[in-house]
């Protein structure tokens, strides 16, 4: 491990005043807004933030200058909704057989079937912790968390939800000409109340958002933007499409796409700014899994892999997290942090204590990022599905396949996965296959799974974008 400041300053030596102003606030003001917003199946080249020169992401390049930069942060499942599961309960998924398998799923454990597979109702989730500490809580888009009623969003301690309970949709409103048969790709206002949006539907969850910032702007609230973009199926506005002339095919679409997902963004920040509500809230932006490079034309560069698969490029991520009062401006945080840590963060921010919930997986950020704490959040991080699966322990990286012999590699100084340490370095492949072997035969079994012909697609998706 190399021996590097866990906080590097872009610009000013501000490091002092940030710790200062960050425990000012949490020890000495109100409960802080929560503002998380994720999107969907993003490439994570593809920001201005990130490096990206192709795509235009004024609002949320804006926010990273305001932010933390965490340039090695990773979801828990490298496809999008055992990720959100992991986010939500602040736990390994696999810890409660949420493996790394969509709902609803082809084969189920429990006997369970089709829509009647969703998270866990045993699993108490963040919104039910945060309205228990006097939050007003929402969610806006995608669930993807079971489409049976009794796992509904406004059960799982939301008081508003607008959205649709699946996994994607067509941002456009289904009529005769743009149809769907399945009732979980309805929009739908709270339990039931289905409607079309008679706008694109990035817009209009940016909308509602505002809206309820708005309702609310007298009491602390906990905002979940789950965005479908830019989630398949790639639909772009119109007026987005002109913004690139250069661009072509699904490159140019996923420009567009992204474009209204930033501007989505922005129109939540200008609304915080304009009731004057910026500097008690936090602002988390990140994705859900690497970007799946065949369906969406995503650049993971310089990461090889795409979503579904563990190479950096389907479970590293783009994140930033804005705090109050802004202390953190141009701030980079250069040790593994995992979205798990979202839940203990988020908890003591609100005025829990997140040490008091025994099985979480996930850490309080606040410490790491205010130097307090100088250590790693995470010595060891770890994904699983099925055979696949891989652990990082501080710089090392060991991936299993089912198809071939583990690989070894060494993140410090090979972020690409580029040069296979496997066969040189054989005493630390014995150390970690033990380690990750003792994880796993601690989790649950899954609760259902999919059929093999999707571990085939992947391994063949790994192949063609690994680097």
């Amino acid at each position: 491990m190399k021996n590097t400041l866990n906080i590097i300053p872009y610009k000013f030596p501000i490091l002092t005043a940030f710790i200062f102003g960050v425990f000012s606030f949490v020890y000495g003001q109100n409960q802080p807004n929560i503002i998380f917003i994720l999107s969907d199946d993003a490439g994570y080249a593809d920001f201005g933030f990130q490096g990206s020169r192709e795509f235009k992401t004024p609002n949320l390049d804006k926010l990273a200058s305001q932010s933390i930069r965490f340039t090695q942060a990773y979801v828990s499942a490298a496809v999008c909704g055992p990720s959100r599961a992991g986010i939500l309960t602040g736990k390994y998924q696999q810890r409660f057989g949420y493996e790394e398998n969509n709902v609803p799923g082809y084969m189920s454990a429990s006997g369970t079937t089709g829509d009647e597979m969703g998270l866990p109702l045993d699993q108490k989730l963040i919104s039910e912790y945060l309205k228990e500490q006097g939050y007003k809580t929402a969610l806006f888009g995608k669930w993807h968390m079971g489409n049976a009623d009794r796992f509904h969003p406004t059960k799982r301690g939301f008081d508003t939800f607008y959205g649709f309970r699946g996994g994607a949709r067509s941002y456009y409103e289904f009529n005769e000409n743009n149809k769907s048969s399945r009732k979980e790709d309805r929009m739908e206002r709270g339990f039931g109340g289905f409607e079309e949006s008679k706008q694109y539907l990035t817009d209009a969850l940016a909308h509602e958002t505002v809206q309820f910032i708005e309702a609310h702007k007298a009491q602390p609230f906990f905002v979940y933007l789950s965005f479908n973009a830019v989630h398949t199926p790639i639909e772009a506005h119109p007026d987005d499409l002109k913004k690139f002339p250069k661009l072509k095919g699904k490159r140019k679409t996923l420009a567009a796409m992204t474009l209204a997902l930033d501007r989505a963004c922005g129109k939540v920040f200008d609304k915080l700014d304009e009731l004057g509500l910026r500097d008690n809230t936090i602002i988390v932006f990140t994705n859900d899994n690497g970007g799946p490079s065949d369906t969406n034309a995503s650049l993971n560069k310089p990461l090889g892999g795409t979503k579904a698969n563990h190479l950096e490029g389907g479970i590293r991520v783009p994140f930033l997290m804005a705090l109050p009062n802004q202390q953190q401006k141009h701030t980079t945080y250069k040790y593994p942090i995992s979205t798990l840590d979202l839940f203990p963060t988020f908890y003591n921010l609100a005025g829990g204590n997140e040490k008091q919930i025994l099985d979480l997986d996930g850490v309080n950020l606040l410490p790491f990022v205010t130097g307090e704490n100088k250590s790693r959040p995470h010595e060891t991080l770890y994904w699983k599905k099925e055979v696949r699966g891989a652990i990082r322990h501080q710089d090392w990286k060991l991936i299993r396949y089912p198809d071939r012999p583990a690989e070894l590699y060494n993140l410090a100084e090979d972020e690409s996965e580029v040069n296979n340490l496997a066969t040189t370095h054989p005493d630390i492949v014995n150390d970690l296959y033990k380690q990750f072997f003792e994880w796993e035969v601690s989790l649950e079994r899954p609760r259902w799974m999919l059929k093999h012909q999707y571990e085939k697609d992947a391994i063949e998706r790994l192949d063609k974008y690994r680097n």
